[in-house]
């Protein structure tokens, strides 16, 4: 909702901070990932081990690669790829590794559709947003693949955690969640860890 209590336009949201988030200068872009990869490892939902997801960075989304470097040893990161059922399977991945591209333009693990980890695997969820609110409600770019890969969390507490990265200039008063909405149990940015667990019955 807006300061006045009408709804907020989703669509003139999305495309003013899709805007905003690509007008950032590459200083401020780098010096954002280096931020973002702190507040990442040292939150308190941080796992020491298992599979973690994150996301390939693109249309002026945050960067996560200072986090992924830094990941502890334990911990194997992933990328999501597209599933002909609308839900994301997860493939690990580092740097040098052979992608595709997607139907979006994203670039994705060439593996195998039989090594894909199903989104139940994961320990922690980094995802991508436009926007996020003070309750913890997501904005994405509209496609649902988040909340389709991640509906059973609402009827179960994590793992795998969910957490939304971001600049702090993407947060906004509220948005309205709808029925299949998943919330997010924290919030990343440059300066703050964002905590929402307490804000959703299904959290623990």
């Amino acid at each position: 909702m807006n300061h006045d209590g009408t709804p907020i336009d989703r669509p003139a949201l999305r495309e003013r901070l899709v805007a905003m988030r690509r007008a950032l200068p590459v200083p401020a872009r780098i010096g954002a990932a280096e931020a973002l990869a702190h507040r990442l490892l040292t939150m308190p939902l941080a796992p020491k081990a298992g599979y973690v997801a994150g996301y390939w960075a693109t249309n002026g989304e945050i960067a996560l690669h200072a986090w992924q470097v830094q990941l502890p040893a334990e911990c194997r990161y992933c990328l999501p790829v597209l599933h002909d059922d609308g839900r994301l399977r997860f493939a690990p991945w580092r740097p040098g590794e052979s992608l595709v591209t997607n139907r979006f333009g994203i670039p994705e693990p060439d593996v195998e559709p039989a090594a894909l980890l199903e989104p139940e695997a994961m320990a922690l969820v980094v995802a991508p947003l436009v926007a996020f609110d003070r309750a913890g409600h997501r904005l994405g770019m509209g496609g649902g693949w988040y909340d389709r890969s991640f509906a059973f969390r609402r009827l179960q507490p994590a793992p795998p955690w969910l957490v939304g990265a971001a600049f702090d200039e993407q947060q906004v008063d509220a948005i309205a969640a709808e029925s299949w909405d998943v919330p997010l149990d924290a919030v990343c940015t440059p300066m703050h860890f964002h905590d929402f667990r307490n804000c959703h019955p299904s959290s623990p």
